[in-house]
């Protein structure tokens, strides 16, 4: 599971991995939690990507109130594609989420030691992330998102049974695009990295 991640490279490093305008800059964030604001990258309508800010924690769009929905901050990505949650993201609505570490913790409740994952080479990466947006009947909206997990590798195994699915930047336009049929075409990058992260 993927509770806490941090991004803290600067908006440049951001930009040039993901070929995205960055127009704003952004502060370095070492403890991102669910229902805060996330910067995420996904196709623009008008073609490219586009660098957008929403809230961690999916709301799927069939739902009445989200004040009375638990947001879906993770994704089993072994059930995402048949989950009526995900389903629609799954196929339309897929995203990169740029971080550079996330927390896993050990120990007992109360007494919890967050350990920081991160690249070796401590550059940013993505997670792939599922994306919904959410139409009120008083016209309000919200875009949210969630980040999709895969079992752990052995690099980490010892800390937690899941871990985030990262997104390697060669597989960039294959995860974004969101063509019909398209699903069971990234089915192949639903697994865990490579051991070294």
């Amino acid at each position: 599971m993927c509770s806490r991640y941090s991004l803290t490279a600067p908006p440049e490093a951001i930009g040039k991995l993901f070929a995205v305008p960055v127009e704003h800059g952004f502060p370095p964030r070492y403890n991102i939690a669910p229902t805060d604001p996330v910067l995420i990258v996904r196709n623009a309508e008008r073609g490219g990507r586009e660098l957008v800010l929403v809230r961690w924690g999916l709301i799927p769009s069939w739902v009445k109130d989200p004040r009375e929905f638990s947001t879906l901050i993770n994704a089993r990505s072994e059930t995402a594609i048949d989950k009526p949650s995900f389903r629609g993201p799954m196929r339309h609505r897929r995203c990169l989420v740029p971080a550079d570490g996330f927390y896993e913790w050990t120990g007992t409740r109360g007494d919890k030691q967050p350990h920081l994952i991160r690249r070796r080479d401590r550059e940013p990466f993505a997670f792939a992330g599922l994306w919904e947006h959410w139409l009120g009947a008083d016209g309000s909206e919200i875009e949210t998102m969630a980040i999709l997990t895969t079992s752990a590798n052995a690099d980490m195994s010892a800390l937690h049974d899941r871990m985030p699915i990262i997104i390697a930047p060669e597989d960039f336009d294959r995860w974004l695009e969101c063509k019909p049929g398209t699903a069971d075409f990234v089915r192949d990058m639903l697994k865990p990295p490579p051991e070294g992260l």
